[in-house]
């Protein structure tokens, strides 16, 4: 709108008239708009839905609700997602495919983002730092509920007896108490609160936290927290093929097979 047309809206004045219902304009642009009221005429398509608008406006405001709407529902669940790459990742849980293989242990994963988390456990980098008190940590989660220390925040409610803790683990560890678990599990993490059966079990679980990897290999010197790690690294060198089994169970048959797949192919 120029300046003349600004002045239009202080004097009243509204030169544009509808041929069809009298109804008057200050633009002509205005009146174009108005007459596909008589006209039917829809210039702005959806090309998601094919639904058409007069107005730009109302075509805008139609394209917000798409790029909100879940259009991809899970067949297993119903959860539906606004991208089809996110549903075909959220079907991993019901398939128990794990495609992302850790070349240092082997565990696999569903997403790439969960493999590049865990290759810190392998590597030592910690790269989210406490501002209170500088300690390190892998994970962002764990940054948080790191972060409860210094804030004092005890989010997680015990149902049976309303305690209240800092951490969902030590929520559920806590639980064992009232469930009687605690007596099968005696061994206990101080610093993330799991639990295990037996003392062996826990100290080899405190290398995620320490980074100890007392098992280096004897060609490249290379750590690992477990033999088991460094027996699957040192094929590497021998050039020896490795495989693994992948659990994959059928949630419609109950005989459920395990695949196995070469690594090296």
């Amino acid at each position: 709108m120029n300046s003349s047309q600004h002045k239009l809206i202080h004097s009243g004045e509204r030169p544009h008239g509808c041929p069809e219902c009298g109804k008057r304009f200050i633009t002509s642009s205005e009146l174009k708009v108005h007459l596909r009221v008589h006209s039917g005429e829809k210039p702005y398509h959806c090309s998601e839905c094919g639904k058409s608008f007069a107005r730009s406006g109302s075509f805008s405001n139609h394209r917000r609700l798409h790029r909100n709407e879940k259009r991809h529902h899970c067949p297993e669940c119903n959860k539906g997602f606004q991208q089809r790459i996110d549903l075909r990742i959220h079907q991993r849980i019901h398939t128990g495919e794990k495609p992302y293989l850790c070349s240092q242990c082997l565990k696999a994963f569903t997403t790439s983002g969960a493999l590049r988390v865990h290759l810190r456990t392998h590597t030592g980098e910690k790269p989210y730092e406490c501002k209170d008190c500088g300690k390190m940590f892998c994970q962002l989660g764990g940054l948080k509920v790191h972060r409860r220390v210094h804030s004092g925040e005890r989010p997680y409610v015990c149902s049976v007896c309303e305690k209240r803790f800092k951490g969902h683990a030590n929520l559920i560890t806590h639980k064992r108490i009232h469930t009687g678990e605690n007596e099968a599990r005696p061994h206990l993490c101080s610093e993330c609160g799991k639990s295990f059966r037996r003392a062996a079990e826990l100290r080899i679980h405190l290398r995620v936290h320490t980074g100890e990897k007392p098992y280096p290999c004897s060609v490249c010197g290379m750590g690992f927290k477990q033999t088991s790690q460094l027996k699957v690294h040192e094929r590497t060198h021998t050039g020896e093929r490795v495989f693994m089994q992948v659990g994959l169970i059928c949630t419609v048959h109950e005989n459920s097979e395990v695949f196995e797949f070469n690594i090296n192919e």
